[in-house]
């Protein structure tokens, strides 16, 4: 007799008993092998994540690995969790809510939070691979919306020459004057690197920006403990290869953490409502007097914004940077 075929409603349905399944057999080992009471839970923060456990560190303990509860929500490096603890390996119960996060797609297009609890970003650039605006302009827009304070990181100072040093200071003066902290140093002769440590000293932060920037090498000069990996500029798309897998927080000497996460490309704002997109650009606050007030700040007549731009209250290159972000939302591909 021939095997019945399934369609894909039979086929999830199956998926799905199976994996309930699966997760009552987990909590069962857990209640057989954790204390049940909630005397006995902890507070902790998640530093690292390794698919089906993650790594929990606890005031005055020693990191311990933890599996996670079914049912449990996504947990990610940086979140403030409830745990109990056990021998080789705890659970976690439970996570607090989150003060913050950054979101990014995955392979499928399906959003995912890849931090938690930042307080400060720094965006970094360099010389190579080359800046751009507008992807500077996304990872503002994205800090602003979740209240977490943005600076500008221009690593790889010993590579400035005669060729890119105008570019390099215009598009380092241009957030400068808007007011954003604009740090200048080079992981690979260390210059620059306490005014750095300075800066994150007290704060949970997270470097992003482009592939092969120098984020690992900045990393293992600031907690020399981290061996993060470091990838070789691909000279044939000047871009960088991807060289961290797996994301971890590390605690800094000089106080404070920094978050190691895979390399973003691009970061997710199809999440954002157009209409908000506005409010992560801080030099346009004064300039919003528009003369109708749905207006799209493209070709209306009384648009505020289109005249501080072109009298040079703003600078052009942000707001076109604004319209590309927007249209992206409503049209994505």
């Amino acid at each position: 007799m021939s095997k019945r075929r399934l369609n894909q409603q039979q086929q999830r349905r199956i998926d799905q008993r199976q994996q309930r399944s699966r997760d009552q057999q987990l909590d069962s080992s857990a209640a057989d092998d954790y204390p049940s009471s909630a005397a006995d839970s902890q507070i902790g923060t998640v530093i690292a994540h390794f698919g089906e456990q993650v790594e929990v560190l606890a005031a005055d303990q020693p990191a311990l690995r933890c599996h996670l509860r079914a049912n449990l929500d996504q947990v990610v490096v940086g979140d403030r969790v409830v745990f109990l603890p056990g021998q080789p390996t705890g659970v976690i119960i439970a996570r607090q809510p989150r003060d913050s996060e950054l979101i990014r797609p995955d392979n499928f297009g399906k959003l995912k939070p890849v931090a938690a609890n930042i307080d400060r970003i720094g965006i970094v650039i360099a010389p190579y691979p080359e800046p751009h605006s507008n992807l500077i302009d996304r990872y503002l827009v994205a800090a602003h919306l979740q209240n977490i304070t943005p600076f500008l990181l221009l690593n790889k100072i010993d590579l400035i020459n005669a060729d890119n040093r105008a570019e390099m200071e215009q598009l380092c003066q241009l957030y400068s004057t808007i007011g954003y902290r604009v740090i200048h140093c080079a992981a690979n002769t260390q210059q620059g690197l306490q005014p750095l440590r300075d800066y994150l000293a007290g704060h949970t932060s997270i470097f992003v920006g482009q592939s092969g920037v120098g984020k690992s090498s900045l990393l293992n000069q600031l907690q020399p403990g981290a061996n993060s990996s470091v990838g070789e500029l691909s000279t044939g798309v000047d871009k960088g290869r991807h060289t961290t897998t797996t994301s971890r927080l590390y605690s800094l000497p000089g106080g404070g953490s920094l978050i190691d996460s895979p390399g973003i490309r691009e970061f997710a704002l199809s999440h954002i409502a157009p209409a908000a997109v506005i409010h992560g650009y801080i030099d346009f606050a004064p300039h919003l007097q528009c003369k109708f007030r749905d207006c799209r700040h493209q070709h209306e007549p009384g648009c505020a914004l289109l005249a501080a731009a072109k009298s040079g209250l703003i600078e052009p290159q942000r707001l076109t940077n604004y319209r590309q972000i927007v249209a992206t939302i409503e049209n994505p591909l």
